[in-house]
């Protein structure tokens, strides 16, 4: 199951800079520029935050049969390597839309596509959805489709959707409002890109009638009844 969103060194909260410092990660001893570390000083990059997540979301990618993006992200979800909130999950929606499209009898290349979509996600750092004003798993169905449609700054038709499944996306995702979850946001990104991929090219993914959040008490930022997948059964 998923940690908690504190320190993978040593479990406190995450504090967040206006101003990027350089800091060394505590698993590889590179140094990177920063926005964020936790109370004590400890900083984990973003390939190292998420590459195990990464590999083994990939697997599950490859070996189900489902066409609910929403049921392929949850068990990705489940698995410890994924964390409360990071940017792995830049990744995983991609990968859970790729599979669910492929399975609902989509045209995709799926090895090239899942390839791609590792190299893409894993460069979009985490916090951009409050430093940079574009969360993370809008911008993953966004190269889902730009990976999808062959899309390239020069295009025309390609360019245009994934721009719009993006913007569609980080649309719904800031009518809920913050502060981040990276749970949420995916399962919202993931229901919008299922309508727009039916809308534009009529390949039907699947939704559960409910969305059902499982992963409310790792989660210290909760809104609880303010997040429309919050179940108060498991909380």
């Amino acid at each position: 199951m998923t940690k908690k969103n504190g320190c993978l060194v040593c479990g406190k909260e995450l504090v967040f800079f206006d101003l990027p410092k350089m800091l060394e990660c505590a698993e590889c001893g590179k140094k990177f520029s920063t926005n964020a570390s936790c109370q004590e000083g400890h900083f984990i990059c973003n390939e190292c935050h998420a590459k195990k997540a990464i590999s083994e979301s990939v697997q599950i990618a490859r070996e189900t049969d489902s066409k609910n993006p929403i049921e392929i992200i949850k068990e990705m979800m489940k698995n410890p390597f994924v964390h409360m909130h990071g940017n792995e999950h830049h990744v995983v929606v991609g990968l859970s839309l790729m599979a669910a499209f492929k399975n609902a009898g989509g045209e995709i290349d799926f090895e090239k596509s899942v390839a791609e979509m590792q190299n893409r996600g894993s460069k979009y750092p985490g916090g951009s959805c409050g430093f940079w004003g574009a969360c993370g798993a809008a911008v993953s169905s966004g190269m889902f489709m730009s990976i999808l449609t062959g899309s390239t700054p020069l295009s025309e038709k390609p360019w245009s959707l994934s721009n719009e499944i993006t913007a569609r996306g980080l649309l719904e995702i800031s009518k809920i409002g913050g502060p981040r979850c990276c749970k949420r946001n995916s399962f919202t990104a993931i229901k919008n890109a299922v309508l727009f991929c039916e809308e534009k090219f009529g390949v039907k993914m699947e939704l559960p009638s409910e969305i059902r959040c499982e992963f409310s008490e790792f989660n210290a930022q909760c809104r609880k009844e303010k997040c429309p997948y919050f179940c108060t059964e498991m909380a």
